[in-house]
């Protein structure tokens, strides 16, 4: 086996670690164990850091592959769970992230390269506009959703006036979690709405025409509109709580579905699988 791939089979047990030891340091209320998986997630993220460098140094078309865009969604997935923790003073969100990362990371080890068509001259302004806002937003609702799955069970369970299980004791309050998500939701609209732009940009460029009819571009403008709407609900009209946060959980799990089914299995011009 390559060097390379063990080298990027640590990082996946690492975050491995960082998604088993969490919960069971909760279950168990041990800070030690919890700890532990803080430094296994942390130390995922630091090679893996390493690993995105490498394969911006050393592959001169790492941009038309697939594999790296899934491997970045994975690392901002962690760094935007690091960022909120240093905000919000707490760890929670490892609960949703770290498995996340783990199933991001292990996923992009499994595809094959793909290539992208591209156009060179125009590859770094795409993948600065339109791939990399969007992958941001996209980490950014996945914190969203984190903290929307958190609110609801937490409200249900205060309203019902139920027992907390000992190893969830530990959730941040209703406040913290509504925190996080309009912080994810006031930068990830933007970025997403810059990402749509410039994609329709790029489109013009490379299709002379702004709209192609692709399937990801349709499921796109539905999230975008999905978006806005939460977007204008928060700022315009102060909407916190309960229906942001379910808004927001039911925009992630759209946008991954659109992530594996459109961009892995049907035949699109977003596609990410090896042709």
């Amino acid at each position: 086996m390559p060097a390379w791939t063990w080298f990027e089979l640590t990082i996946a047990l690492a975050y491995l670690a960082g998604a088993a030891l969490y919960p069971l340091g909760l279950g168990l209320r041990q800070p030690l164990c919890k700890k532990a998986a803080s430094l296994a997630s942390a130390l995922g993220f630091l090679l893996h850091t390493v690993d995105l460098a490498a394969a911006g140094l050393l592959q001169a078309d790492v941009l038309q592959h697939g594999q790296f865009y899934i491997s970045l969604f994975a690392w901002l997935c962690v760094l935007l769970f690091f960022v909120a923790w240093w905000r919000f003073k707490h760890d929670f969100l490892s609960l949703i992230t770290a498995p996340l990362a783990v199933v991001l990371f292990t996923g992009s080890m499994v595809i094959h390269p793909a290539t992208a068509i591209v156009p060179e001259h125009l590859s770094l302004l795409w993948f600065g506009l339109h791939v990399g806002a969007i992958f941001v937003a996209l980490a950014l609702l996945a914190l969203a959703f984190g903290a929307g799955v958190g609110y609801v069970y937490l409200e249900r369970k205060i309203k019902t006036k139920s027992k907390i299980p000992s190893a969830l004791q530990e959730m941040p309050a209703l406040d913290t979690l509504d925190r996080v998500n309009a912080l994810a939701v006031s930068v990830g609209f933007p970025l997403y709405s810059i990402s749509m732009l410039a994609g329709f940009v790029w489109a013009a460029f490379t299709w002379k025409r702004v709209l192609t009819g692709d399937p990801k571009e349709i499921v796109s403008l539905g999230i975008w509109v999905l978006y806005a709407v939460l977007f204008h609900q928060r700022l315009a009209l102060g909407w916190r709580g309960r229906k942001p946060a379910k808004m927001a959980i039911a925009i992630f799990l759209l946008s991954l579905g659109s992530l594996v089914l459109i961009n892995f299995l049907l035949p699109t011009h977003h596609s990410l699988r090896a042709f």
